[in-house]
C-alpha cells in the first residue's frame, strides 16, 4: 500500500502557557460538574486506566499512567488519552513531580486532534472536584481548611478554595515549601504555616491531603466533628478514618477497587471495604466489620443520595482520578483554542 496516496493532516499543539491563557475563559467548575453528572448518567466511557511503574537510576518510584475516556455531550462524541508521568525524585531535581500531555481525537476519523500539556489541566481538574466536593458536602458555615503537602496540587487547591474558607493553614515536610506556598497565596485568606501534621488538622473543617506519601499517618481523633476530609493522595488517612467516617465518597467505584496502591483498593482486597452496592473482592469473604462505600460524587450531583446526614459527621471524599474529567476539560479548551487559533500546527 502507498501511503504518499493519503492526504496530509495536522493537529494542533497548545503548550503550558496556550492551555493556561485557554483555561481562563473556561468556568472549570461547571465543566466538571457537568462532565460528573454525565457520568452518573451512564454518558461516559471510562476503561481501567494502564499502569506503568519503575525504579530509577538514583532509587525514586517513577510511574506511567495511560488514561483514555469519553463522554457524550450535546455536540457529539469528546474522546482522549491523558499520559501522566511522574517521579517522586523530581521535586529534589527543582522539577515538578509530573508532567504530560493529553491526547483529543476526532470521533469520526479517530485520528489525533489536539494535544496539549496535561499536567496544568490535571491539577486544574483535581482542584475542581475537591472544591465542588466542598460545595455538597462540607458543613455549614466552613471557615478554617487545612492543606498537608505543599506542591503544584495545594497551590490548584488553594486558588480554587470554597468563598467561605478564610483561614488557610499549611504544613508540608520541607517547611521551606510550605513558606513558599504561604507567600504566594496572598490576600486569598489567613494563611499560616503548621509545624507538623496533626496541628495543621486539628480543628480544621475541610482537610485537604496533597502528598506523595506512602504510609498513613492521619488517625481519626485528629478530626473535627463535622470535618471533610479530600482524600486527593494515596495514603494519608488512616484505615479507622474509613471506618468511623460517617460518609464514605469516591467518584468511580471500579477504578477504586482495582487498583491495590491505595488505601481503599487495599481495604477491599483485604475483605474490610465493600462497594457501594454491597460488593466484595471476588474470592475474598468480607469481614464482620467490614464497612461500606456509600456512594459516588455523581450520585450526589443527580440526587440520587443525599450527601451528608448531619453537620456532625466526619466525611471522607476519595476520588481516584478519572479521566473523562481531563477530556472535558480538553474540549473545552480545544473550543477556545480553535476561535483563538492558539497553539502550534504540526504537520502529521
Amino acid at each position: 500500500m502507498n501511503f504518499t496516496e493519503y492526504p496530509a493532516s495536522e493537529l494542533r499543539y497548545l503548550p503550558r502557557a496556550a492551555v493556561i491563557e485557554c483555561c481562563a475563559e473556561i468556568d472549570v467548575l461547571a465543566v466538571v460538574e457537568d462532565a460528573l453528572v454525565r457520568h452518573g448518567r451512564g454518558q461516559t466511557m471510562l476503561p481501567e486506566e494502564a499502569y506503568l511503574g519503575w525504579e530509577t537510576s538514583a532509587g525514586t518510584a517513577a510511574r506511567s499512567l495511560a488514561m483514555p475516556g469519553g463522554l457524550r455531550l450535546s455536540g457529539g462524541l469528546a474522546l482522549g488519552l491523558k499520559t501522566i508521568n511522574g517521579n517522586l525524585g523530581n521535586p529534589d531535581r527543582g522539577l515538578a513531580r509530573s508532567q504530560g500531555l493529553l491526547m483529543m481525537f476526532d470521533p469520526e476519523i479517530a485520528w489525533p486532534r489536539t494535544i496539549m500539556e496535561s499536567a496544568y489541566l490535571s491539577a486544574t481538574r483535581t482542584a475542581a472536584v475537591t472544591a465542588l466536593t466542598a460545595r455538597l458536602l462540607g458543613r455549614p458555615g466552613m471557615r478554617g481548611a487545612a492543606v498537608i503537602g505543599c506542591g503544584t496540587l495545594a497551590k490548584a487547591h488553594l486558588a480554587l478554595l470554597p468563598a467561605g474558607i478564610t483561614e488557610v493553614c499549611l504544613y508540608d515536610r520541607d517547611p521551606l515549601r510550605a513558606r513558599a506556598l504561604a507567600e504566594a497565596v496572598g490576600d486569598r485568606a489567613e494563611v499560616r504555616v503548621a509545624a507538623d501534621a496533626e496541628s495543621c488538622v486539628r480543628g480544621r473543617d475541610l482537610v485537604v491531603t496533597v502528598t506523595t506519601v506512602t504510609e498513613g499517618y492521619l488517625p481519626f481523633e485528629w478530626l473535627a466533628p463535622g470535618a471533610l476530609v479530600a482524600h486527593v493522595s494515596l495514603d494519608d488517612v488512616l484505615p479507622d478514618v474509613v471506618r468511623r467516617a460517617g460518609l464514605v465518597v469516591v467518584d468511580d467505584w471500579d477504578l477504586v477497587r482495582h487498583d491495590h496502591r491505595r488505601l481503599l483498593g487495599r481495604l477491599h482486597r483485604d475483605g474490610l471495604l465493600l462497594g457501594p452496592d454491597g460488593g466484595s473482592h471476588p474470592g475474598v469473604t468480607p469481614g464482620p466489620s467490614a464497612r461500606r462505600v456509600d456512594t459516588t460524587l455523581a450520585a450526589i450531583l443527580t440526587g440520587a443520595h443525599p450527601g451528608r446526614r448531619s453537620e456532625h459527621d466526619v466525611v471522607l471524599s476519595n476520588p481516584f482520578g478519572m479521566s473523562i474529567l481531563d477530556i472535558a476539560l480538553g474540549q473545552a479548551v480545544e473550543e477556545v483554542a480553535a476561535r483563538r487559533d492558539a497553539g502550534v500546527r504540526l504537520a502529521m
